[in-house]
């Protein structure tokens, strides 16, 4: 069932909380030991379904009453372990809920399980996680995508109809398209990233997962908004479920010409002249645009990240929280602590950032990343001065198998090659189902100007409504 209509039918009393969470927790139960979607359950699950219920009775307003909802494992959880996918964090429990996860409750939603993930948000798979690889419910020999793929697949498998992941260079938006479901990253400081672990603090964003763009507008309304938690948090109010109301004819879609020339498989570019041709009859022009420094935007990412991870993960020493193994001196300690508690990929991206910044060249990389992520966001801007939108891939191919990638890092980073250009801007995307591969579903990725991300709403709807949810549906 759809959040939306598991809202309905329990404001109308035809269904209560409790039995909704009830049958959530039975799919889970069935699915889980084939997906490993999860790390954990809620155990009081029911027992807040039951708070809802009584909520409802004194007449709150509440707009996702009784709907389940997962969480990666990176979003702090008051008195629910948050581990990151990660040994290092195996025993976390978190003295305190992140915003999202307050807002979530206040709107009477049920967080049922935390997601499984890429550890420390680092990978494009799901493989990387210490508790072991989420499957993609369309293939259980095959990825869900990352780094958010517990999500993903709990959404796509109907575990739950909405889930949070968070996005630092596609996170949300790759497994949402590897795994048939809708998957939208924010502009920068629209969601609160206050109580989120953090990867890369100027890329990371919370982002919404859903199955249908109603659905998805619903969730994103409820975690969106200011939050003085946060310092880059903006103050702008969230429109999505309003902005489902506009039209799209009169839109101009640009299509980006550097992400349409070559390494697109076959189902990918069906799905474009697919979106095209039905968007046209909708009143949609299309131009072609260009972004001729996208061709950096990988290595400036894979430079900044690696940079901003090297100092965010500084601070698990093994001395004040986190897996702690005891040496002879703090130094050993330390090191003891960093090779047990962290993965190899976490591993490889702190030495790559310790390295881009240390003496000698820094400016030789880290600076000339930042010069190139500038260029790129120019680039956005003159594309966005010709049309309201743009298309692109969101991969360039469906799911791969398991074990694939994992044995070769750059194979792995290039999964990313179109959508990290967005995190390096800032600005809002989203990835919407439009396609099959043979049995495996395909996204495309439409990005927004900042702060018009409703629009990007309008235009996902005009497309699910023309096409009747064809391509978004659940997959067992």
């Amino acid at each position: 069932m759809l959040a939306h209509e598991i809202v309905k039918n329990i404001q109308s009393g035809q269904v209560s909380p409790q039995e909704v969470v009830s049958a959530s927790l039975q799919r889970i139960a069935q699915l889980e030991p084939r997906l490993h979607a999860l790390i954990r359950l809620n155990p009081q699950a029911e027992q807040e379904a039951a708070l809802v219920e009584q909520r409802l009775a004194r007449g709150e307003p509440l707009p996702l009453a009784g709907v389940p909802v997962v969480l990666k494992d990176n979003i702090c959880t008051q008195g629910l372990t948050t581990t990151c996918g990660s040994r290092m964090l195996a025993d976390f429990v978190p003295p305190y809920s992140a915003t999202v996860v307050e807002k979530l409750r206040q709107a009477g939603a049920v967080v049922v399980a935390k997601a499984n993930m890429d550890e420390f948000a680092m990978g494009s798979s799901t493989e990387y996680s210490a508790f072991g690889p989420t499957r993609n419910p369309w293939d259980t020999e095959r990825v869900p995508g990352g780094t958010s793929g517990g999500s993903a697949a709990a959404v796509a498998a109907g575990m739950v109809p909405l889930a949070l992941g968070t996005d630092t260079g596609g996170s949300v938006r790759q497994p949402a398209a590897l795994c048939g479901v809708y998957g939208f990253k924010p502009t920068y400081g629209r969601i609160s990233r206050y109580g989120v672990v953090a990867t890369a603090s100027s890329l990371d964003q919370v982002g919404t997962m859903a199955r249908t763009v109603q659905d998805l507008a619903l969730l994103s309304d409820v975690v969106s908004g200011y939050d003085p938690m946060d310092s880059t948090s903006l103050e702008v109010q969230p429109q999505f479920a309003a902005a489902l109301q506009a039209s799209s004819r009169g839109l101009t879609i640009g299509l980006v010409k550097e992400a349409l020339t070559v390494g697109n498989s076959a189902g990918v570019l069906e799905a474009l002249e697919r979106f095209r041709s039905v968007m046209e009859a909708q009143g949609v022009r299309f131009v072609e645009v260009s972004l001729p420094s996208l061709e950096y935007a990988l290595a400036a990412y894979y430079i900044v990240n690696t940079a901003e991870i090297s100092s965010n993960l500084a601070r698990y020493d093994g001395t004040l929280y986190g897996l702690r193994v005891p040496g002879d001196d703090s130094t050993t300690t330390m090191m003891q602590s960093r090779e047990h508690g962290f993965g190899p990929e976490v591993q490889r991206r702190i030495l790559m950032g310790t390295f881009v910044l240390s003496s000698g060249y820094y400016e030789a990389y880290y600076g000339k990343a930042l010069r190139a992520r500038a260029r790129i966001k120019a680039d956005f801007d003159r594309a966005f001065s010709e049309a309201d939108l743009l298309l692109t891939p969101t991969s360039p191919f469906p799911a791969f198998r398991l074990g694939e990638k994992t044995t070769d890092p750059l194979s792995m980073y290039l999964a990313d090659i179109d959508t990290v250009a967005v995190n390096l801007a800032g600005l809002p995307a989203m990835s919407i189902p439009a396609g099959f591969e043979g049995h495996l579903p395909v996204g495309l990725q439409l990005i927004g100007k900042a702060l018009h991300d409703e629009q990007i709403f309008a235009a996902a709807n005009a497309f699910e409504q023309a096409t009747e949810r064809a391509f978004a549906r659940a997959a067992i």
